[in-house]
């Protein structure tokens, strides 16, 4: 059977998601003066719109949102429910001086059962998301001159092998961006929980939680099968050139109803 297929459910298939939206999204400012990141436009469609209708196309039933700058934007434009997709919600009061790794320990307690993670600043063609809906996976992209951030090396195998902050460093492997997006069975979240519990313990709540994916990658604790996002498009948006990029790749798409009345007009 074909695990692509938009029909397939099979029972290890994932349909809780989470959804980290705490940020303030300075960078895009002054579009985030008085609302979140996450409901920015991208050509008349906020990123939060996108990434639910991802989610829901691919049939997941629960999604769990850690808010934090301007909550109550998120809360009203969504509600309790969207259609099947039920819709939860963590405040992190501390987001103004924590990073994700907080707000993905903020979660702990909500989700006991295999999950993806999402970032809320992702835009992507919903298929994508074929592969990622079972457990223990990252989505990557192969590393291009334009994009900056985390990188990942993989083995033949497809399994992530490290992780290496930034990429200014000069190297000889292939290099695949991270894209923000996991998977996660129940026995290896637990792990991730018990290994968040100690770096929020020692207080270091101001950094990413690819550092503790690193670590548990480093020492065999934790195992992720790469995705490749090479072949649709997706794009990261920080800032205000990101956004203008990411409006070229998802364009308004005129209905063919709504031309005819524009030609016959």
């Amino acid at each position: 059977m074909n695990i692509n297929s938009d029909n397939y459910f099979g029972d290890n298939r994932i349909t809780t998601a989470l959804l980290l939206a705490a940020g303030i999204g300075s960078r895009l400012y002054p579009l985030t003066k008085s609302s979140p990141k996450c409901l920015t436009l991208v050509n008349e469609k906020s990123i939060l719109e996108r990434l639910v209708n991802n989610i829901k196309k691919q049939g997941f039933k629960r999604l769990v949102i850690v808010t934090g700058y301007q909550k109550e934007c998120i809360m009203e434009f969504l509600g309790s429910k969207s259609g099947d997709l039920t819709i939860e919600y963590i405040h992190s009061p501390l987001y103004r001086t924590t990073n994700n790794i907080y707000s993905l320990w903020m979660a702990r307690n909500i989700i006991n059962e295999p999950f993806v993670l999402f970032e809320s600043d992702l835009v992507l063609n919903t298929s994508l998301l074929d592969k990622m809906v079972f457990p223990d996976r990252m989505a990557v992209a192969l590393m291009q001159p334009w994009l900056n951030g985390t990188t990942v090396s993989i083995n033949s195998a497809n399994q992530v092998t490290q992780f290496q902050k930034g990429t200014t460093a000069a190297y000889s492997d292939i290099r695949y961006k991270t894209v923000n997006i996991y998977s996660f069975s129940l026995s290896s979240w637990q792990a991730v929980i018990k290994r968040l519990n100690q770096f929020i313990s020692e207080g270091s709540v101001n950094c990413y939680y690819e550092t503790v994916f690193a670590e548990m990658i480093s020492d065999e604790s934790f195992k992720l099968e790469s995705v490749s996002f090479d072949h649709k498009p997706w794009y990261e948006i920080d800032t205000v050139h990101d956004l203008a990029e990411a409006e070229k790749l998802f364009p308004i798409i005129i209905k063919k109803q709504a031309v005819l009345e524009i030609a016959s007009a």
